[in-house]
């Protein structure tokens, strides 16, 4: 009699589980872990790293404190343990620092044509790097909205 009242045969029959089976399940339980001591270090490791490490990260540190254990062991005692590593969500790049300096007003209004020489002048800076050197020149043609002539070219090595 099992627990229940039930005749051991009559509950291996309905589970469909061989004779060997249920004495091997109940073996183990009886068994000593034989990875108490690894898993009571992956333990550790994980909560001195507040749960960023994974199983990677924490097979080189258990190899670091002289544990020889393959990586996927090293996984599946994770998953027993219920360890997860905290996976970082990558953010989107963004240039944006918010508002520097002064933005220049657009007094243009797109209307690019000029009456008369001078009146709507349009320029733009292009950077070079100079070879073998630390220093950038700086390059700034204008533009004549009026004949769209290329006024004087300005070579500078600083941007303003």
């Amino acid at each position: 009699m099992v627990s229940g009242g039930f005749r051991l045969d009559f509950l291996l029959e309905t589970a469909r589980l061989a004779r060997s089976t249920y004495y091997y399940q109940l073996k183990q339980l009886d068994g000593v872990d034989k990875d108490k001591e690894i898993k009571t270090e992956i333990q550790a490791i994980y909560n001195e790293h507040k749960g960023n490490y994974g199983y990677r990260r924490i097979h080189l540190e258990l190899r670091n404190r002289g544990f020889v254990v393959n990586h996927k062991k090293v996984q599946r005692l994770m998953k027993v343990l219920g360890l997860t590593a905290r996976i970082r969500r990558k953010r989107k790049y963004s240039s944006y620092q918010g508002e520097i300096g002064k933005k220049a007003e657009n007094l243009i209004q797109r209307q690019f044509e000029a009456t008369k020489p001078m009146e709507k002048c349009y320029t733009d800076v292009t950077e070079f790097a100079i070879p073998n050197s630390t220093q950038k020149l700086y390059l700034s043609p204008v533009l004549d909205g009026f004949n769209s002539e290329i006024s004087p070219i300005i070579f500078q090595l600083h941007q303003t």
